[in-house]
Parts: C-alpha cells; sequence; structure tokens
C-alpha cells in the first residue's frame, strides 16, 4: 500500500467517523427512539434500548453483554438488560430496534441524498469487515436490512458502521492499557462518564498519570483507524471521496 492511498483511506475515515458516532448517539438519546421502546411494551428507562441494540447477541447473560460492549457502565447495562428481558426475547427486542432506526431515518436524513448509493458503499465496507472478536458488529450486520426501504436501510448501515468502530475502539483501548472506564472519562469528561453508567469517575487530570494515560487513548484512537483500514482499502480513492460526502450530507443536518 503506498503512502498517498494510506494517506487517503485516513483521510476518509477523519472525515467519517465523528459523524456517524454522533449520528448514531442522536438516534440512540432521541425521545422518538424510547417511544417506539413504549410502543413495543417496554418501559421508560433504559430496556429498550439495552434489550434493542445487544439483542443481536442473543439470551446473553449480564456479564457476557458488558463485556462485548463496555463502554457503559455495568450497573446501567445490568438494569437496562435485566429489565428488558420479561418484555420480549432478545432477537425480538433487536428487530424493534431495527424499525426504530428505519423510523428514525425516515424522519432525520434529507431527502436529497442519494441513499441507493450510500448503501452501496456502506454495504462493501460492512462486508469487507472481519468481524473476529467484534461480536456486536457481527450481530448487527447479520441482522436484516429492509430490501423495499432504501432510506431505512441507510439508517441501519449507518448504525452497523457505527457498531464496527465502536468495537474496534473497545479492543483497541484495552490493548493499549486503558479501562473503558479511563477511555469514557479521557474522552467525554467525567459528567459524561457518569452519565453512561460510571459510577465516581475520577478526573484523569488530576491522577498522577493522567499524562500517560491520555497518550494511551491518543494511540487507542490512531488504532481504531488501523483497525478500520482494512475496509476503505476497499474503495477506491473516488469511492471513498463519495463516501465521505454523502455521510457528511447524510448526517448533516438532524431534525428537531
Amino acid at each position: 500500500m503506498s503512502d498517498l492511498q494510506r494517506m487517503e483511506i485516513f483521510d476518509c475515515i477523519a472525515a467519517v467517523a465523528r459523524p456517524i458516532h454522533d449520528f448514531g448517539d442522536e438516534f440512540m438519546s432521541d425521545e422518538a427512539t424510547a417511544a417506539v421502546g413504549l410502543r413495543a411494551g417496554f418501559s421508560p428507562g433504559r430496556g429498550f434500548y439495552c434489550r434493542g441494540r445487544f439483542g443481536v447477541l442473543g439470551e446473553a447473560s449480564v456479564e457476557v453483554v458488558q463485556a462485548v460492549q463496555g463502554f457503559l457502565g455495568p450497573r446501567l447495562v445490568a438494569g437496562g438488560w435485566l429489565a428488558g428481558r420479561p418484555v420480549m426475547p432478545a432477537g425480538e427486542a433487536a428487530g424493534w430496534y431495527a424499525r426504530a432506526l428505519w423510523t428514525w431515518g425516515h424522519a432525520h436524513i434529507p431527502a436529497e441524498v442519494d441513499v441507493e448509493h450510500f448503501n452501496r458503499l456502506a454495504q462493501q465496507l460492512i462486508d469487507a469487515a472481519d468481524a473476529d472478536a467484534l461480536p456486536l458488529f457481527a450481530g448487527w450486520r447479520a441482522q436484516p436490512c429492509p430490501a423495499d426501504d432504501p432510506v431505512g436501510a441507510a439508517m441501519q448501515r449507518i448504525h452497523v458502521l457505527r457498531e464496527h468502530r465502536g468495537a474496534c475502539h473497545l479492543a483497541a483501548v484495552r490493548l493499549c492499557g486503558l479501562s473503558a472506564r479511563e477511555a469514557m472519562v479521557i474522552n467525554l469528561g467525567v459528567g459524561q462518564a457518569t452519565h453512561y453508567g460510571w459510577p465516581e469517575p475520577h478526573p484523569v487530570a488530576e491522577t498522577p498519570t493522567a499524562e500517560t494515560l491520555t497518550t494511551r487513548w491518543q494511540r487507542a484512537e490512531h488504532l481504531t483507524d488501523e483497525l478500520q483500514a482494512p475496509l476503505y482499502a476497499t474503495l477506491s480513492g473516488r469511492h471513498r471521496t463519495e463516501f465521505a460526502r454523502l455521510v457528511g450530507a447524510l448526517t448533516a443536518s438532524p431534525t428537531p
């Protein structure tokens, strides 16, 4: 792989990683998404989120779900997973979560975006991924995409690509010697780490190893890009440019 080609690949990854992550965050935190869970029979709270998002893992134990997803605090995951368990089987919950993705996509993906072309390029990336050690990504890749709903399918593919980067990042964080809690505090701060279920996270800046931990997190970010590079190497330079443009257009302005 030439230096120029590598630069093109990592430029594309840098261009799409944050928009894909943030668009997924918008979906996950939206009251409209929670409303789908209420219609499905879930009570208010984290039950639909945990049972729906992690339902692709099947009827796993709390400990397994926590180990697979990593970045959310154990109490948040345990509470949500156990609260959602009596409502419906895991696979059915994942199906409801997929329907929530489709619905949200129709409300937030701009009408002028060429979602058909996005779907072709995104599916090429998804198909190229090696899912070894990435079970949450593998579960969502196996979740059927609607063949007759290109907008809904585009939103689901955004979610699948987000799960790929998240799973790669969890592996990279651990390989670089960080705990998931430390990574959350470094990346988001104490307040957000608390919001995501980590009890009493200490500010990294106040620890004697703050500089070392921050350096490890930066290394994990670079390693995450490296783990994603084989996917983007399957696109031509022109298609990488088109994909980055489509991601930017698709995620540009979520409708309030």
